[in-house]
């Protein structure tokens, strides 16, 4: 009982530090789009180059976490995960500063290689040091930390930025990540990983390392995390002026609105991580769950609703999303090869990164062009195909499960 207790303890431990770090990451996907009102007003921007912004962070973020997940399994887990945390420090730092468009590019470039670390060097760390027992509630907790890093952003950014300016929100933005680095350095025994040795033979054949990537389950896993970006970027960079556009209605209930989307994925998290922990067959869970996300989009798009009732159904959407979330992680866990979890997850993810650095591009050309009901049209498409997406992945490592481990 004694020992049940003390890897429980430790598990919990290990699942709030990483959860923690992957909050600051969630926290810096948004921590321009929030201040987009002031920061369009002080450099004269349109939607597309405040998009482009976000496009940028997203590009370097996607590159780099392709990579970052080779650096996890050649050097640990929590070296990296270091690394992204003292990049995002350094980000806000100059974000804060910035005088002109262009130091706005290198804030957002410096955030995305910061940013780039934290899938691959997470999962790593749950699944070395999580028990196999909890994995699913860990995938959970880890996806309620990352929304709630969503949530908090807005809140935190406006604040400061309503009561002083948006140089200031910034720059106090910069105080968290550091924070976290000190702890996780403080309690860096619980988070070391182990690196995986090479064989003589895998010396000789170095190809070894990239032979994951002929597996077709790991690209459909790209693909299906593609497609999921691309509605969410559209969510996270542009609901609230679709709304304000489409609805008439007040920044405040427009933000109420995706503030409800963001909470109800949270809620929808720890739902899904328990029905991911009674079955094998996650693909099944992701369909329904975004079935019914696309679906909303579409009931949204027709501008029939009054709007009021928007908070409530962006609500239903992200609860959707977020009860596939826990499902989503083990399904790729059923994909990745054994000693070759950092680069799959960086891999897969990396695909997260490419769908959310070309939404705001294509969500702005259409905000642009005064069509906010084909935001949310294009949001439901992406949800649906993301759902046949996560079947097609379902059916194949149902199937390929012994060649996938052979590999």
């Amino acid at each position: 009982m004694q020992n049940q207790d003390t890897s429980l303890r430790q598990d919990a431990k290990v699942i709030g530090l990483v959860g923690l770090a992957h909050s600051i990451s969630h926290f810096s996907h948004l921590i321009l789009a929030p201040l987009f009102p002031w920061i369009k007003q002080a450099f004269q921007l349109s939607y597309a180059e405040l998009g482009w912004l976000m496009s940028v962070f997203f590009i370097v973020s996607g590159i780099g976490q392709a990579l970052a997940g080779f650096v996890v399994d050649k050097i640990g887990a929590l070296k990296v995960l270091c690394f992204g945390l003292l990049c995002l420090g350094c980000s806000a730092l100059v974000l804060g500063y910035a005088s002109s468009y262009p130091i706005l590019l290198l804030g957002a470039m410096l955030a995305g290689l910061g940013n780039s670390v934290f899938h691959p060097a997470d999962y790593a760390i749950l699944n070395q040091r999580i028990s196999p027992k909890r994995l699913a509630y860990a995938f959970s907790v880890h996806g309620i930390t990352g929304n709630l890093g969503w949530v908090c952003a807005p809140l935190f950014l406006v604040g400061i930025a309503s009561t002083t300016n948006w140089h200031s929100a910034l720059l106090a933005a910069a105080i968290l990540p550091f924070s976290i680095l000190a702890l996780l350095l403080f309690n860096r025994h619980f988070l070391e990983t182990k690196i995986a040795k090479k064989t003589a033979h895998q010396v000789q054949n170095q190809e070894h390392v990239l032979n994951f990537l002929r597996l077709p389950a790991v690209w459909q896993c790209f693909a299906f995390f593609l497609i999921i970006a691309l509605a969410l970027g559209g969510i996270q960079s542009f609901a609230v002026a679709s709304l304000q556009s489409m609805y008439a209605m007040s920044l405040v209930l427009a933000t109420s609105a995706y503030t409800s989307y963001m909470i109800a994925s949270a809620l929808g998290m720890v739902i899904g991580g328990f029905l991911a922990s009674k079955t094998s067959r996650h693909d099944y869970i992701i369909a329904w769950a975004f079935l019914i996300s696309g679906s909303v989009m579409w009931l949204i798009a027709t501008g029939w609703l009054p709007s009021w009732f928007i908070v409530g159904l962006m609500g239903l959407v992200g609860f959707g999303a977020g009860i596939a979330g826990p499902s989503r992680d083990l399904m790729i866990r059923a994909a990745a090869p054994k000693n070759a979890t950092g680069r799959v997850y960086g891999v897969v993810y990396s695909g997260l990164d490419s769908g959310l650095a070309l939404a705001p591009l294509l969500f702005g050309v259409i905000l642009d062009a005064n069509q906010p009901k084909w935001v949310f049209i294009c949001i439901g498409i992406f949800q649906i195909l993301a759902l046949l997406t996560a079947v097609n992945v379902g059916k194949r490592t149902a199937h390929g499960a012994g060649a996938l481990q052979a590999n």
